[in-house]
């Protein structure tokens, strides 16, 4: 087995066997594998020792949502001048692009820098992940599906068997061509956030009604087979690397081709508006002065990433209205210091954010956070408002000195129905 890359610090930490990005697990994996794994920054040299290559870079969104192929063509090029054997080279784009970018410019590049016929003498598969940071080891070896966009029968009979041999629950496999997959993987991603948004549409209007509790509604919901419970919970606005492109580059596809684009569209701007909203909150709940405490900068638990986060969003905006604001993450301060602006303090523990803030909105579920013990939010004069996104530190809510404000329940008295309007 044989790891390639461009940037020599991922290779180096790799080859000691040091997970080179925060997740949870991987360094036992790695653990397990360095016998059998060897690095370098030659992806040439990776493809000539190998029979079976996954090409894994970024595809950063463009200006129109779409997705740049940037990466994904030099690394073909590279790739392509690889395959100098005479044997049959599978090679397996796992990278979302969008519909077209396969069996186009990606097929083209291969073929034009191999020198080779693709079919013949070379495999192509398209077969995006369904992972999400934080499990994506768990994710990964028990999928609820594979997908497998491919060249022909046999690419993908190959990819198959990989598939077969590494997952651990003998998951369903979706075989159909490259332009059905490139759809698949955008449609999969957009249809849960749409889920999402329409379990955070209820908590907003739980959150006016008086006795409504989210948790109530969507739990009866969940009971219909057609809807289910996965990713029914009414909180906040989703962030992290895909959700929110997933859905805006669907939204630019179908504009391309002339289809409506609201439904995606509605659900970004619901999406970006809830953050409006909670700022807004936080802002008409505390009194002036109040210094407002953020625990959790990643956009969820097990992760480091903090692209579109709703904790990084909050922070600058309060700064923005003018409110001192104290923050804590366990794994995402560093990354997250560039990111907040120089007004931001950061905290050393989650006991202390909450020690020196007058308001504490938990916008990440650490589990951490559940873990801090009650005489650490409780206070005597006047009683520290605790916004809690997630509604996991639902315990303090009888506590003295705690006014204890669950999102998707029905607000305190007092706070402004003004909200603004989704634009």
């Amino acid at each position: 087995m044989v790891g390639a890359d461009v940037d020599p610090v991922k290779v180096d930490k790799l080859a000691a066997g040091v997970p080179p990005v925060v997740e949870p697990g991987l360094d036992e994996v790695l653990a397990a594998a360095r016998p059998r794994l060897r690095t370098t920054e030659c992806v040439e040299d990776a493809v000539e020792s190998s029979e079976v290559t996954f090409i894994t870079v970024p595809t950063p969104s463009e200006t129109d949502g779409r997705f740049s192929l940037r990466y994904v063509l030099d690394a073909c090029r590279r790739v392509g001048g690889g395959l100098t054997g005479s044997g049959y080279h599978l090679v397996v784009v796992t990278s979302t692009v969008m519909p077209g970018a396969t069996g186009g410019p990606i097929l083209r590049t291969l073929v034009e820098a191999s020198r080779r016929r693709c079919g013949e003498e070379f495999g192509l598969c398209y077969s995006p992940e369904f992972v999400a940071l934080g499990t994506v080891i768990r994710d990964f070896l028990s999928p609820d599906f594979v997908l497998i966009g491919e060249s022909d029968h046999r690419a993908g009979d190959l990819l198959e068997q990989i598939y077969r041999g590494v997952c651990k629950n003998n998951p369903p496999v979706a075989r159909m061509n490259f332009v059905n997959a490139e759809l698949a993987k955008l449609a999969v991603n957009t249809f849960v956030t749409s889920k999402i948004s329409f379990a955070n549409l209820l908590a907003r209007v739980c959150e006016r009604l008086t006795g409504a509790d989210t948790d109530v509604v969507t739990s009866a919901l969940a009971l219909d087979s057609r809807i289910g419970s996965r990713y029914l919970s009414g909180r906040i606005s989703y962030g992290g690397p895909c959700f929110p492109r997933d859905n805006r580059a669907l939204a630019a596809l179908a504009a391309s081709v002339g289809v409506p684009a609201d439904l995606p569209q509605a659900t970004d701007r619901f999406n970006r508006w809830q953050l409006q909203w909670l700022a807004d909150m936080v802002v008409a709940l505390a009194q002036p002065g109040a210094a407002v405490g953020v625990l959790g900068l990643s956009y969820k638990p097990g992760s480091d990433v903090i692209e579109e986060s709703p904790g990084i969003w909050l922070a600058a905006e309060l700064v923005n209205r003018g409110r001192q604001v104290l923050v804590y993450d366990p794994v995402a301060a560093t990354s997250a210091r560039t990111a907040l602006p120089p007004a931001v303090r950061v905290a050393f523990s989650a006991r202390a954010c909450v020690a020196e803030s007058d308001v504490v909105v938990l916008a990440t579920p650490w589990s951490e956070f559940s873990l801090i013990p009650p005489e650490a939010w409780s206070r005597n004069s006047p009683p520290r408002l605790v916004v809690d996104c997630w509604r996991r530190v639902p315990e303090i809510a009888s506590l003295p000195g705690v006014h204890y404000v669950p999102v998707g329940h029905t607000l305190p008295e007092g706070r402004s129905q003004e909200v603004p309007a989704i634009s």
